[in-house]
Order: C-alpha cells, then sequence, then structure tokens
C-alpha cells in the first residue's frame, strides 16, 4: 500500500518541476481566451477603423473600374494594375490587420506570461505514432475538447443565427442604398455581429480558463518518490551531505593542528580544555588563538606542543574562558588582554632563560580573569567537539 502511494502523483508540483516545464513550453493555454480576444479585436476594429478601410477599399475598387480605351485593350497594363490594386487594397486594411494580429499575439500571455522556446519547434516522431494519436484521441481529454468543440459550435451557432435573423429587414435594405452609406453599413452591422458572438465566448473563456490552469497543475502532478528525488538532486543525499560536513570538520582539524607547533604558548586545565596561542608582533594586534579543543582534541593538542616544545601552562579559568569566548583565526577578546599579556609574559622570560640561561621563571599562579568570562567548574566537564 505504501508503495502505490509513493507511485500517485498526489503531490502538486514543485517551483523546479514548473521552470523545467516552462522551459519546454508546457504552460497553460485556452483557445477559447485568444479567440474571444481575436473576435473583440476584430469587432471593435471594424466598428472604429471602418471608415478608414471603406475609404481604401472603395478608393481602389473606383480605379479598379475606370479604365480609358487605351488600357482596356492594353494587356500589359492588366498585371500593374492588378498588382497596384491589390497593394492599395492591403494598405487599407492594414491597421484592422495589425490590431487583430497584435491581439492574437498578446492574447496568450494574459494566461502564462512571455515565453519564447526553440524546444517546442524540435521535432518529435512519436506524435506520428497512430496508436498513440487515436490513444490521445479517445482519452478524458479528448473527450472534453471534443465536447468542449460541439458545444462552443451550437453556442456560437445559434447566437450568430439569432443576431443575422434580428438584422434579417436591414440586409434586405442594403441593396436599395447607394454603394458608399450601404459599405459602411454593412460594416457596421458586422462589427456588431462580431462583437455579438465574441460576447458569447465569455461563457466558455470563464469555463475554459480555470479549466486550462487546473488541468495544467495536473499534469505536472509528482509523486512522493518523485519530490524525494527531487529533493536529493537540489538539496544533496543527506547522507552524502553529512559525510561532506565529517570531511570538512576533519580537514579543518588537521589544519588547525598544524598551527599548534607554531604557537607561543598552550593553556589548559588540564584535563578539559587546551587553547593554543600564537602573537606575531610585526602584524601588531592582539594575540589570536590559533588551536582549541576539549578532551581527546585537547590533549592531542598538549602532546603536539610538548613534541614542538612549546610551552604548557595550566591556567584553568584562562582556558575555559577563552575555550567558550576566542574563536579560532580570531584575536582574543579584549576583557582577555591583561591575563593573556601576564602568561606571555611567561613566555618570553622563558625564552630568555632558555637562550641566556639563569634563574628559571615561575610559572603564573592562579590567573585571574574578569567576571563572566570564566564559564565556572560546573561547565567544565562538559563535552565540547570542534
Amino acid at each position: 500500500m505504501a508503495e502505490d502511494s509513493d507511485l500517485e502523483r498526489t503531490e502538486p508540483a514543485s517551483q523546479r518541476r514548473l521552470e523545467q516545464a516552462r522551459a519546454r513550453g508546457q504552460v497553460p493555454r485556452s483557445l477559447e481566451l485568444s479567440t474571444f480576444a481575436v473576435l473583440l479585436a476584430a469587432g471593435i476594429g471594424l466598428m472604429a477603423l471602418g471608415p478608414i478601410v471603406l475609404r481604401a477599399l472603395t478608393e481602389v475598387m473606383r480605379s479598379g473600374l475606370t479604365l480609358d480605351r487605351a488600357a482596356a485593350f492594353d494587356p500589359g497594363q492588366l498585371g500593374s494594375r492588378l498588382f497596384h490594386g491589390a497593394a492599395a487594397a492591403l494598405t487599407g486594411i492594414s491597421p484592422w490587420f495589425l490590431l487583430v494580429a497584435l491581439v492574437a499575439i498578446l492574447a496568450p500571455m494574459l494566461l502564462s506570461g512571455w515565453l519564447f522556446t526553440l524546444q517546442a519547434l524540435q521535432p518529435d516522431f512519436s506524435r506520428l505514432n497512430p496508436i498513440a494519436g487515436l490513444r490521445r484521441i479517445l482519452s478524458l481529454q479528448g473527450l472534453i475538447q471534443l465536447a468542449k468543440a460541439v458545444l462552443k459550435a451550437a453556442l456560437i451557432g445559434g447566437v450568430a443565427a439569432w443576431v443575422v435573423w434580428s438584422q434579417r429587414s436591414e440586409m434586405l435594405t442594403l441593396s436599395n442604398e447607394a454603394l458608399e452609406p450601404g459599405l459602411r453599413h454593412l460594416g457596421h452591422m458586422l462589427g456588431f455581429t462580431f462583437l455579438v458572438v465574441a460576447g458569447a465566448l465569455v461563457l466558455v473563456v470563464v469555463i475554459d480558463v480555470p479549466f486550462q490552469m487546473w488541468d495544467h497543475a495536473r499534469q505536472l502532478r509528482m509523486t512522493k518518490d518523485e519530490v524525494r528525488q527531487e529533493f536529493r538532486e537540489t538539496e544533496g543525499d543527506p547522507q552524502i551531505k553529512s559525510r561532506i560536513r565529517a570531511l570538512q570538520r576533519e580537514a579543518a582539524r588537521r589544519r588547525m593542528m598544524a598551527e599548534v607547533p607554531k604557537a607561543d604558548v598552550v593553556v589548559t586545565n588540564p584535563d578539559h580544555f587546551a587553547v593554543a596561542l600564537r602573537y606575531a608582533q610585526s602584524r601588531g594586534g592582539a594575540p589570536r588563538v590559533v588551536a582549541k579543543g576539549s578532551m581527546l582534541i585537547a590533549e592531542r593538542i598538549v602532546a603536539l606542543a610538548r613534541d614542538a616544545q612549546v610551552p604548557v601552562l595550566r591556567a584553568p579559568p584562562l582556558a575555559r574562558a577563552l575555550f567558550a569566548h576566542g574563536q579560532i583565526g580570531q584575536e582574543i577578546p579584549a576583557a582577555l588582554y591583561t591575563a593573556v599579556a601576564e602568561v606571555l609574559a611567561w613566555v618570553y622570560q622563558l625564552r630568555r632563560y632558555e637562550t641566556m640561561g639563569g634563574e628559571r621563571p615561575v610559572e603564573p599562579g592562579a590567573v585571574e580573569v574578569p567576571p563572566g568570562m570564566d564559564p565556572g567548574e560546573q561547565e567544565a566537564g562538559r563535552r565540547y567537539d570542534v
């Protein structure tokens, strides 16, 4: 049962899946919305630009039917006059045509926005499979499209028939009108018919647009297994990421341990904490924490320091304060300057003794730290990981 539920497409599409589908040109589309917008623009264009188009076509008709005797008996002029007449007619209807073409281009953007991709133009020979095509036709989606086409044809046909029947008396009177007023009247009737038919499509658009958006989301639904697989591809396998983090911590620990022999002093608890400090006078600033650790790591820091003959000082309060408030690679907190300066003074005295001899300096006793810097003896037994 669990495996069956993982294979069911019950999960909404992720943002990554939506972007991939959009890159393939798979976006919600409503042919009814485009049809409605084009018809509406055509009707408004006929009513608004009708006089301009009418004058242009009237002039084309007048010039085309006006022939002198020489032109009537010269076959060579027929082609030229036909070409000029067609060019003038196209120029006359170009404002209306450009309006309809612009609306036809912009209408799909109302639903899916601007999208330009060449992937949809790539040949897909699987679409030539007649069995697959028949399966698409007989599918639920195909039956829905068929029912929608029948209802749309019935609706538009019924509305168009009603409009024509309601204007039958005006159509009969067109033959009694002069040419120019008759053409103007005809243009007005056609524009009105376009607007009424487009208005009838509003009902189809209101139903089709939400359906197309729902169907698009349904087609892109994901199974639970696909969601998990996508998460692993985008975020990474949790086990692999855990292994990478472990390797990164190990690499950082090795780099930290490599800095211990270069330290000036190691301050230790000594059983729980160890902090290695280095002070570069040429760089200025305050001493820096080059390594720190607790438990086994602290023991390793102390062992490396002794092998490299780096002084190791037992100062529990200072060790706890440096471990709690110091960051590897960063300068020590300003509140610990005085305590660390006391430790470094002992280190320099020890170096002078090792170089020049004399009386061995005494290790500092209880190194005082400001109140609030020492996390306390009750926290000294906790195990910390660097």
